[in-house]
């Protein structure tokens, strides 16, 4: 393995019963980089990401994080990866700071006070540290399970729809904090998302699924060029997640 990939892929696949979720895909995601994983609802990109923290087991193929098996050496290669999604619920009868105390003592974070007031500050909700997390909005608790998967200084990030339920403003900010922490802490990060501006202002690379299949990948230019085929300084994977997701099965090479 490449001494600066440290998240391989190869040849991965999963079904549910008759469905075929995962189909044959490999890609890698390079230390200190950013991997848009892009796809249409039901594309597979969820399924991956949980194949990646270990909460199911692919039907064939193999996981590397770390240079070490994700099967073998999970609960070691976990200390050092972190994961925030949409989906991703808080406990709803404790506090804000209750639940990342909870799962800062998980992670075994040091200072983790400091850690924790850190984080609040730069997100902007230390406000809200003492609210019950039923009483936050759905951007707030986007926002506090940003701060949760930054905790343990995680090498690397897997981030589903994180800012889903975001203001246009505080996506603006949360995209600015996490390419500032991102670089400061170099995190490597598998990010996906339906809004295809985050993705042109974070990605160095694209992966994109369809069906449980890589259909597409390169830069966020690379791809503009590639799939709309035209010449352009600028990105606009807008347009390409539109045509690739018109592309039949029967399509696919």
């Amino acid at each position: 393995m490449s001494q600066n990939i440290i998240l391989e892929v190869k040849n991965l696949r999963k079904s549910f019963g008759d469905f075929l979720a995962i189909d044959d895909i490999s890609f890698s995601l390079g230390e200190g980089k950013i991997l848009g994983f892009l796809g249409p609802n039901g594309a597979g990109k969820s399924t991956t990401i949980y194949c990646l923290l270990g909460l199911i087991d692919p039907d064939f193929g193999q996981i590397s994080i770390f240079g070490k098996d994700i099967k073998k050496a999970r609960s070691e290669i976990l200390k050092q990866v972190n994961y925030a999604s949409a989906e991703f619920h808080l406990p709803w009868n404790l506090k804000l700071w209750e639940c990342l105390f909870v799962f800062g003592k998980l992670y075994e974070v040091k200072n983790i006070n400091k850690r924790i007031d850190e984080l609040l500050e730069i997100f902007e909700i230390s406000h809200l540290k003492n609210k019950h997390i039923r009483e936050l909005s759905f951007g707030q608790r986007a926002r506090g399970n940003l701060v949760k998967a930054l905790l343990n200084k995680p090498k690397i990030l897997l981030l589903d729809e994180p800012m889903a339920s975001m203001d246009p403003d505080v996506v603006d900010k949360g995209i600015n904090l996490i390419k500032q922490i991102q670089k400061e802490e170099k995190i490597s990060i598998l990010y996906t998302s339906h809004n295809m501006w985050e993705i042109e202002q974070v990605a160095n690379h694209v992966v994109f699924i369809k069906h449980g299949k890589i259909i597409a990948q390169g830069s966020p230019l690379e791809l503009t060029k590639q799939v709309l085929q035209l010449e352009s300084d600028e990105p606009n994977l807008r347009e390409v997640f539109i045509q690739l997701s018109r592309v039949k099965r029967d399509e696919f090479k």
